[in-house]
C-alpha cells in the first residue's frame, strides 16, 4: 500500500496487569516527527513499549507501512526496520561501544548505517570504542543508544525521554543530530518532557492524559501559553 502511513494506531488498549493503561489511542505518523508529550504516569512509554511489541496490545490495530503488526514480538518488529532507543538506554554495562554496535547492526539499502558511519556522526564513540558502557558519561551512553539504534538501518525511529538528565549542551547536540537525521529520510516518533527539545524537532505535539491522545497542539502554542501547559502537562514539565 504506496498511500499507506509509515505508521498507524488505531483504538489501541494495552494493560499492566489488570491496570487498564492504553485506553483507545489512534495515531497516525507519515514522515517526518511526531512528539508524544504529557504528565508522568500518563501512558506515553506503555505507547511506545506497545508499539514495539514488548508490551502486547489487547484491543486494536497496529500498522506499519500498511501491514499489520499487531502481536508480532519485538525482534520481529525491529527486523522491520524499527529503530528504539528506550527511556533509560538499557546499555550492557561490561559490552563495549563496537561491541554493542556488532551485536545490533542489520544491513541497510543502499547507503545504509555502518558501525562506521555511526563513528563518524559521533567521533567521541569511535574515540571509545573498545571501552565499556558503564565507563562512558550520561551524553555519551546516550550517543550509544542512538548509534546501536541506527545501525538496524531503520526507517523509524522510536525514542523515549533521549534528553533525560543530560546536560543543556548534550541537549543541543542531540536536537541537531535528531534533525539531521530527519533530513537523511528517518521518520522519528519521540516521547519527551523537555519542551524545546520536543518542538525543536516536531510542530505538533500530541498530548497524552489518562492514556488517550487528547489533543494535538502546536508547539509553539504550548511553549508561551502558560494556561495550557499547565492543564496538559504540569508545572515540572521544562520550558
Amino acid at each position: 500500500m504506496t498511500d499507506a502511513p509509515l505508521l498507524l494506531l488505531e483504538d489501541v488498549h494495552s494493560y499492566y496487569g489488570t491496570s487498564h493503561v492504553l485506553q483507545g489511542v489512534s495515531l497516525t505518523l507519515r514522515s517526518g516527527t511526531i512528539a508524544l508529550v504529557g504528565r508522568n504516569g500518563m501512558g506515553k512509554t506503555t505507547l511506545v513499549k506497545t508499539i514495539m511489541g514488548i508490551v502486547p496490545p489487547t484491543q486494536g490495530k497496529i500498522c506499519l507501512r500498511g501491514g499489520d503488526i499487531t502481536g508480532l514480538k519485538p525482534y520481529q518488529i525491529a527486523a522491520l526496520h524499527v529503530g528504539y532507543v528506550p527511556q533509560g538506554r538499557d546499555l550492557f554495562p561490561s559490552l563495549s561501544v563496537k561491541e554493542h554496535l556488532i551485536l545490533a547492526a542489520r544491513p541497510g539499502n543502499g547507503e545504509g548505517w555502518s558501525i562506521e558511519r555511526v563513528f563518524e556522526l559521533f567521533p567521541l564513540l569511535g574515540e571509545r570504542a573498545r571501552e565499556s558502557a558503564a565507563s562512558l558519561s550520561g551524553g555519551e551512553q546516550q550517543m550509544l543508544a542512538i548509534g546501536r539504534a541506527l545501525v538496524t538501518n531503520p526507517s523509524l525511529l522510536i525514542m523515549d525521554e533521549p534528553s533525560e538528565g543530560l546536560a543543556p549542551v548534550v541537549i543541543d547536540m542531540l536536537i541537531r543530530t535528531l534533525q539531521s537525521l530527519v533530513e537523511s529520510g528517518i521518520s522519528i516518533l519521540i516521547v519527551e518532557q523537555n519542551l524545546r527539545t520536543a518542538t525543536s524537532l516536531a510542530e505538533d505535539l500530541c498530548v497524552m492524559v489518562a492514556g488517550c491522545i487528547v489533543d494535538k497542539v502546536k508547539g509553539e502554542r504550548l511553549l508561551h501559553d502558560q494556561k495550557i501547559r499547565e492543564q496538559y502537562l504540569g508545572v515540572t514539565i521544562r520550558a
